[in-house]
């Protein structure tokens, strides 16, 4: 992308991201053994640039001879300026995030170390080369007296072969504390000896038997897809926003706004996924350490799956590679690593005159903004879907494989479930926090907080049924921690503090979490002090360019419960009327099941953002009724079978009966 078209919310391209690195190489301090964590925008301040100019940008460099790391500011180039590097502040050398390069040359180190390979020949495995050693956070853990290094542990696993699923045979009771700066193993706890996994864990085709039949499902467009992309610009029926990326959220959606006739009208800023948190429920000596911050302490960037293999999105279909700096200082594209396109979603809305016998249906159609992140065993899929009513959605799809532990012979799982014999698979949580900055219709918003009661008068509810909707305005920060209840019909409005509509209420959105959870982790515990923003479902603060992540700016060996926004709500800013920020927090409470294994059927949560006041009507009312009325029909036998007018499916739909096919693995995929 040549720099005059340059957007400053567009990501980051190989040659901005390779320059600025280049320089930060050449520099002496960093010794000769550099690691690399992360290269980012500086988006407070890019986002007043003009487009073409450089682009402010920060990243995180260590030297892990000296114990040492900086984070350095620097301009990429543009049409007023070379690329530069400005300051170097340094950074608690243990609480950069870990990247992929690092957590390999660690693992590869300990699978070589003297004490692993005593350890595992005590096991029978003197193969090495078929040990997996997964570096995971320590935070929290730390053993005492290495506080102040740079710490991992290690799960450790074994192959039959080498395509094998390794993640189906832990190698239990073997715990390595890892120096991630000296590659060294510095203790390794042995808690005895348990017998591996008897039974295969392999998920390929035709391993448990021979396929099923499966009826082809062709995906077809026509005419073409309905969006169109100009660089990073996105326009599809009314909407448009703009696609980013970064290093540790992954994907961000800009700019998102809807065209209300010839108005366009506001609705979100800038969304994301901020941040990731994976607490396990077990006290196995092999499974109690694991709680992670997915994204803080290792990235969503880097960890983006490319979509180049399998058939993750079905249709016509716009990918954008996305670009990061990997642990080495080197730029890594990840190709297809965000896919972009429309499905079908049956109903839009529909309504039969049976005085009259006639119906009018429409047919609803959805684009969706995906991306996939693979975190060691697990991969989690992020849906943004926009629909032609306004609605805007966040579906999260959580599959891969269970993260599991031995366990021994006549023995049965307390703080989990048995999958395989000598496996099994602990109780956990997945908590995801969604950072939205919110514009619904401009800059200056409230959070509106509404529930049910019933009427108590019984002069004003005679017959019993009356019920009220209750509104209380969130004031300010320390107010802004709040729960999801369905017991009292709990959700959110965020309004509009300028606007009103036809009835004179403020033009709004309203937020829904049907997807919460609490922790079940005892006060004063690690996996409670460690993310103190998972004790409630929806967080707000007013806008302020130095709060980016909810977890905070390092959690990787953080001090726990320092940080974050239970530390920012204490300044208590006034949020009515503010650029307003809302980070809610959905989660699942995961009891493994025995289906779930040797590979997990995607598992769906999410929240949902409606417009509340903020159209006059339907905004909908103008989507076109279906003109292809034989394809909206299942095959009979009887080829005169009536068609009624009014019925079909729109011809660019996808699935003719309105069925999820968005991990499908049927149909045609143009790629």
């Amino acid at each position: 992308m040549h720099a005059a078209a340059r957007h400053w919310t567009d990501p980051l391209t190989p040659d901005e991201i390779a320059e600025v690195a280049e320089l930060v190489r050449a520099d002496a301090r960093i010794g000769a053994n550099p690691r690399f964590w992360g290269i980012a925008v500086e988006e407070s301040l890019a986002r007043s640039l003009a487009d073409g100019q450089g682009r402010p940008v920060r990243l995180v460099v260590m030297n892990p001879d000296e114990h040492a790391a900086w984070e350095v500011t620097a301009w990429t180039s543009g049409t007023d300026r070379a690329a530069s590097v400005g300051s170097w502040s340094p950074v608690d050398a243990k609480r950069p995030g870990v990247s992929s390069e690092e957590a390999r040359m660690v693992a590869q180190a300990a699978r070589n170390h003297p004490l692993l390979k005593e350890a595992l020949a005590k096991r029978g495995i003197t193969d090495t080369s078929l040990v997996w050693v997964d570096p995971e956070s320590m935070t929290g853990f730390e053993p005492a007296g290495y506080e102040d290094r740079r710490l991992s542990w290690g799960s450790v696993w074994h192959r039959e072969s080498i395509d094998d699923n390794g993640y189906a045979r832990p190698i239990a009771g073997l715990v390595p504390i890892l120096d991630l700066e000296t590659l060294d193993i510095i203790e390794l706890e042995d808690h005895g000896i348990i017998p591996m996994a008897t039974e295969g864990g392999n998920y390929r085709s035709g391993t448990w038997g021979p396929d099923r039949e499966v009826a082809p499902l062709e995906i077809t467009q026509p005419e073409g897809p309905g969006f169109e992309v100009d660089g990073h610009l996105v326009t599809w029926q009314n909407w448009s926003f703009r696609i980013g990326f970064t290093h540790r959220e992954g994907l961000i959606l800009h700019d998102v706004s809807y065209r209300d006739g010839d108005t366009e009208r506001t609705v979100l800023r800038r969304a994301s996924i901020n941040e990731m948190y994976v607490p396990y429920l077990d006290s196995d000596p092999t499974a109690y350490r694991k709680n992670f911050f997915d994204w803080g302490e290792y990235g969503a960037g880097p960890l983006t799956a490319s979509l180049e293999l399998g058939c993750d999105c079905l249709g016509e279909i716009h990918y954008f590679d996305a670009h990061v700096l990997d642990g080495h200082g080197q730029t890594k594209t990840i190709a297809n690593g965000v896919c972009l396109h429309e499905e079908d979603h049956s109903i839009l809305w529909k309504h039969v005159n049976t005085r009259i016998g006639e119906a009018d249906v429409r047919r609803s159609r959805r684009l969706v903004i995906s991306f996939f992140a693979t975190v060691a065993n697990y991969d989690y899929g992020f849906y943004w879907s926009l629909h032609q009513d306004g609605n805007i959605e966040l579906e999260v799809k959580l599959t891969g494989i269970l993260s599991v532990s031995g366990i021994d012979d006549g023995q049965m799982p307390r703080y989990g479930r048995m999958v395989s014999p000598h496996v099994q698979a602990p109780t956990h949580q997945h908590y995801f926090a969604v950072r939205l900055d919110t514009a619904v219709d401009g800059p200056h918003n409230r959070l509106v907080e509404v529930h049910a009661e019933i009427e108590e008068d019984d002069e004003l509810n005679p017959y019993g049924n009356a019920v009220k909707m209750v509104s209380e305005t969130i004031a300010s920060e320390k107010d802004a921690a709040r729960m999801a209840d369905a017991s009292r019909a709990v959700h959110w409005r965020i309004e509009n503090t300028e606007r009103t509509n036809r009835f004179g209420e403020s033009t709004a959105y309203r937020l829904t979490l049907p997807h919460t959870t609490r922790l079940f982790a005892k006060p004063g515990s690690v996996v409670e002090r460690k993310a103190p923003f998972v004790s409630k479902h929806l967080w707000a603060t007013a806008y302020d360019p130095a709060e980016r992540y909810i977890a905070g700016e390092y959690p990787n060996q953080a001090p726990l419960s320092a940080e974050g926004i239970t530390a920012w709500q204490e300044a208590d800013r006034p949020l009515d009327g503010a650029e307003l920020v809302v980070w809610p927090i959905i989660g699942v409470h995961h009891y493994p099941k025995p289906e779930e294994w040797p590979i997990m059927p995607a598992h769906r949560i999410g929240l949902r953002l409606e417009p509340d006041g903020f159209f006059t009507r339907n905004p909908s009312l103008d989507v076109p009724p279906s003109t292809s009325g034989a394809s909206c029909h299942a095959a009979s036998p009887d080829a005169s079978a009536h068609v009624h007018p009014g019925h079909g499916n729109d011809h660019h739909g996808h699935d003719h009966h309105g069925h999820d096919h968005g991990s499908g693995s049927h149909g045609h995929s143009h790629h």
